[in-house]
């Protein structure tokens, strides 16, 4: 008798959170999954640049933490994932990117200029 008591009661809480995870979910995807901004700027690190060689096709920048790649703060040299993203900045820029490892080399494939 205990046991199907124990039984029953497990089964009312999981059943009873079941349709609110389900509603939950649902609600997220109704509006475009509110999530999905917080996680790209998670993607993107703030840095300066500090130097360009473009016929090389790379860049350094002295950026916060790379939360992506689980790396602190520092200067290092990027490779440019296109050669064009090198003509949308120029030394001392204040930027935000993303970088990407990309057959082992460490490449930036989005950036921006902040004001």
């Amino acid at each position: 008798m205990k046991k199907t008591l124990i039984t029953t009661a497990l089964l009312a809480l999981l059943g009873g959170t079941a349709p609110m995870a389900l509603a939950q979910a649902d609600h997220s995807a109704h509006h475009g999954g509110a999530s999905a901004p917080s996680e790209a700027d998670a993607r993107l690190a703030d840095g300066t640049v500090k130097k360009l060689d473009k016929p090389a096709g790379k860049l350094t920048i002295a950026h916060g933490p790379l939360e992506s790649l689980g790396m602190p703060a520092m200067t290092m040299v990027f490779r440019a994932a296109q050669p064009g993203l090198l003509d949308q900045v120029k030394v001392g820029d204040k930027i935000r990117f993303s970088v990407e490892r990309v057959g082992g080399v460490l490449t930036v494939t989005s950036l921006e200029t902040v004001q």
